[in-house]
């Protein structure tokens, strides 16, 4: 049967309801979520490992390529454990600065996650369209250079909305209808003025989404353009396979984060429960096959494992 809601909850704590419509399903959807998560940690804990112990992997794309495993472990660890707790658990009750910590850290890390992705693009142009000057443009003052600026940007962002809604008063029923504290449903439980909170919103997500998404579909359309004048058949067809694993992996980022936004934004008759889990899904399938995709197809990375191995 479906968990009722907790009532005389205080405005000081929220309690999330996990996946609406779904609770009685909650341990049954707990152990995918649960893989998901395990093979996360283990895979970027790894490639982290493999990328510091072997210097012939210190370079550009594998720097970015550091970073991106770094946002995916925190952007996990921020959601999984607590929700996790709800399925397995009914420990529902959060207290309302861990809620915005967490919606801060989720966001804020999407952002940057959203980044590194437009320079690991960036990085597989200059590696394909110009591999004479990719080590002489992207040196490691560049490269920091690129992290602290995708930080920067994620702090600039973010942080306004989230004083906006620290701001605004709770006096709705504290329950949040979701996995997590994803912006938009703690932003129903307010009664201030939400207009400003919603505005920014819905313009940061899709400045980010279709901005550097178009930045990414540049690169990639260069960098086919590029592959495409290759003489030899089977350098295309490595080229061809690598690029469509990164386009997926970016496309299942991208395109569920937007579609949950906008379906939260309008009121979308969809039912709640496929707009949690569109919101679970962009923020845990990425994070998990991001190391497979980027590190065990990387030759690279299999030999630098190896030989970490035989050590």
């Amino acid at each position: 049967m479906p968990h009722s809601r907790p009532t005389n909850t205080s405005l000081l704590e929220l309690h999330l309801t996990g996946i609406p419509g779904l609770q009685h399903l909650h341990h049954w959807i707990s152990i995918p979520f649960c893989i998901m998560y395990l093979i996360t940690l283990a895979g970027n804990s790894t490639l982290l490992c493999v990328i510091k112990a072997e210097p012939s992997l210190h370079l550009p794309m594998f720097l970015f390529l550091s970073m991106l495993a770094v946002i995916d472990l925190v952007m996990s660890t921020s959601i999984t454990p607590k929700m996790l707790g709800i399925f397995w658990f009914h420990f529902t009750a959060i207290s309302l600065d861990a809620c915005l910590t967490q919606m801060y850290f989720v966001h804020a890390f999407s952002v940057m996650e959203s980044g590194v992705l437009v320079a690991m693009a960036f990085d597989r142009y200059m590696a394909i369209c110009n591999p004479l000057r990719y080590l002489s443009i992207l040196t490691s003052p560049v490269v920091a250079a690129i992290g602290l600026a995708t930080l920067l940007r994620a702090v600039v962002f973010m942080s306004p909305l989230t004083f906006q809604i620290h701001r605004l008063p709770l006096c709705r029923p504290a329950v949040v209808d979701h996995s997590y504290c994803e912006h938009m449903a703690v932003l129903k439980l307010a009664c201030g003025d939400a207009a400003f909170s919603n505005t920014y919103s819905l313009s940061i997500s899709t400045y980010v989404g279709s901005f550097d998404s178009l930045l990414i579909a540049l690169s990639y359309a260069l960098i086919l353009r590029a592959v495409l004048s290759l003489s030899s058949p089977q350098a295309r067809k490595k080229a061809f396979s690598t690029c469509g694993s990164h386009v997926c992996v970016m496309a299942l980022f991208y395109i569920p984060g937007l579609l949950s936004m906008y379906m939260e934004r309008y009121h979308q008759e969809l039912p709640p429960h496929v707009q949690v889990l569109l919101a679970d899904i962009y923020l845990l399938i990425p994070p998990a096959f991001n190391p497979l995709i980027y590190g065990i197809k990387t030759k690279q990375i299999r030999d630098g494992a190896c030989r970490m191995i035989s050590r």
